[in-house]
């Protein structure tokens, strides 16, 4: 079955192995699928599946549609690995390429019959400039059976539950999204530059796939420009996609790490990107995703602790600023994302423990060298060095959300409070969770009050800042009680201590309204309330996931 919350763990067979060589199929079925499981993740997405020449294209030049990648393995290696990750109750996905091939003529169908259109459009149109491949045609009946025989093949054959298909903003329009830069403007998405067969394609391979395979399938839409109605069911006009991927998030942190410094961060713009989705359309968000970590570009921990990476993570020795910074940051963000970025969550191998540097697989420019084209295990799994830290608090992470469901469709999400002064933001979620956190980069708020409309006895349930996850320790785990004093525009408060750069989830464990109403309908927004010295919030309301959300600016009390 479906899994409710996708925690997807975004992956690469070939640089899976902490050697520098080609990884199998063999080995990440031992060694990384049990990884997987205990860190919580209940999905795998695999890229570079299908037969690929070129190495470095990270499987994106598909050379053959129906022939297994064979660098890592026999097909019957692929088999075994999923079936043995749907024992441990792992969902598989496949990252498919179905936007363009490679432009090879002698080991692709770049040339075929030697015309160079058999599959694709002729001219300009049939080829992708920036990628150097042929863009197909699919107002061609042969092209659409090609393609929809290739999706029941890999699950017929393979048992694949879904597909993330890659590159999806190239097939919407006939100019494939180069250099064009969306404003949300219907009329970007609706003129003639809609490409109608590649619209009807999509269609119909989403209705396909979740006729056929209606208990299983998941499939997912990389696209850039926010075409409407992507994730709506085709009999609704819809293009059919269960999810798109939220790409927005990841860009908006690497440019605040590059050009602003964290004391001038725009706490609205961060949580308006999180929360700016389409209306009833599931998104997969990420802090990270494998397009983050390509040579030329940065892992997020590098972003934020550059070479102290190399030389200070020891645990017996003071972090300098910018590990401390770098650790504090990197928790906190990826939890802000998790909470409040989409239906769903994914994390490409190895980020869960900040993994260093970036990705560049053997070419001649590097010396065809394999040391960037594999994962450090070894890293986190040392005692002595502080990766530890990230990667247990990403296992606390899917423990709480296993447990109180804050990440799926159709959970309670409202926005209680975004202080620009404070930089901080506080967020109800799922089942009775109060989210807490302090991007401030020296401020610590001591007995500061928070609003909530679940009157009751809370417990701690995770702490970016507690000792085993390479935190200081700040935050006590004792029980609060909520005050009858409605704060920021909610029936109830609750005061919390909130480290600087840090997180914390409250649970209320024991809710004196249950069985009644409790929680305002998500149309209501109450009058603000005066606090206690008079100073009134600013308030407006934002859709968010079907619930009304209060945005403010607060007063720590």
């Amino acid at each position: 079955p479906k899994p409710k919350s996708l925690k997807i763990y975004e992956c690469h067979v070939g640089m899976s192995s902490c050697d520098a060589h080609v990884a199998s199929y063999d080995y990440f079925t031992d060694w990384v699928l049990p990884r997987v499981k205990r860190l919580g993740y209940n999905a795998v997405q695999i890229m570079a599946i299908m037969e690929h020449a070129y190495y470095g294209s990270f499987g994106y030049h598909v050379t053959n549609f129906f022939a297994v990648s064979s660098r890592s393995g026999t097909p019957e290696g692929l088999k075994r690995l999923i079936d043995t990750a749907h024992s441990m109750g792992i969902t598989v996905l496949m990252d498919i390429v179905h936007s363009h091939a490679s432009s090879n003529e002698m080991d692709g169908i770049g040339n075929f019959d030697g015309s160079g259109g058999q599959y694709f459009h002729e001219g300009g149109r049939g080829y992708h400039s920036l990628w150097d491949s042929k863009c197909f045609d699919y107002g061609k009946w042969e092209v659409m059976r090609f393609l929809l025989s290739n999706l029941r093949f890999w699950v017929d054959e393979y048992h694949f539950d879904g597909f993330r298909f890659d590159g999806v903003t190239s097939m919407l329009y006939t100019h494939h999204g180069i250099h064009m830069s969306f404003s949300g403007n219907y009329d970007e998405y609706f003129g003639y530059q809609m490409d109608v067969d590649a619209n009807v394609y999509l269609m119909l391979a989403n209705e396909m796939l979740h006729d056929l395979y209606p208990d299983s399938m998941i499939t997912i839409g990389e696209d850039v420009s926010g075409m409407p109605t992507l994730c709506r069911p085709v009999h609704e006009g819809g293009i059919g996609f269960d999810y798109r991927l939220a790409m927005a998030i990841p860009d908006v942190f690497i440019e605040l790490f590059e050009k602003v410094p964290d004391e001038h961060w725009n706490i609205g713009h961060i949580v308006h990107t999180l929360t700016n989705r389409r209306w009833n359309e599931k998104t997969i968000a990420y802090f990270e995703s494998h397009d983050q970590a390509l040579v030329g570009d940065k892992t997020m921990a590098m972003w934020l602790m550059n070479a102290d990476m190399y030389y200070h993570m020891e645990v017996d020795k003071w972090p300098t600023e910018a590990v401390e910074r770098g650790i504090a940051m990197h928790k906190t963000l990826r939890l802000l994302v998790y909470s409040l970025g989409g239906e769903g969550y994914l994390n490409f191998m190895g980020n869960e423990f900040g993994h260093p540097e970036w990705i560049d697989f053997p070419r001649e420019g590097n010396g065809f060298s394999y040391n960037h084209a594999r994962r450090r295990w070894d890293l986190p799994a040392n005692e002595g060095l502080r990766f530890k830290f990230l990667e247990k608090f990403d296992e606390l992470m899917h423990a709480v959300e296993a447990e109180h469901f804050f990440c799926r469709e159709k959970v309670h999400q409202y926005v209680v409070l975004q202080n620009e002064e404070d930089k901080v933001i506080v967020v109800e979620k799922g089942d009775r969770l109060v989210f807490c956190f302090n991007l401030h980069p020296w401020k610590q708020y001591d007995n500061y009050r928070v609003g909530t409309n679940w009157r009751g006895k809370y417990k701690t349930v995770l702490d970016s800042d507690s000792w085993n996850t390479g935190g200081g320790g700040r935050v006590t785990w004792d029980d609060k009680e909520t005050s009858d004093e409605g704060w920021n525009d909610r029936k109830a408060s609750l005061f919390v201590t909130i480290p600087p750069r840090s997180a914390q989830v409250y649970y209320c464990y024991e809710w004196y309204d249950e069985g009644k109403e409790g929680t305002e309908k998500s149309a209501e927004v109450s009058k603000a309330k005066m606090s206690k010295d008079g100073v009134k919030g600013k308030w407006f309301g934002t859709m968010v996931d079907g619930m009304t959300g209060s945005k403010g600016e607060g007063v720590g009390a």
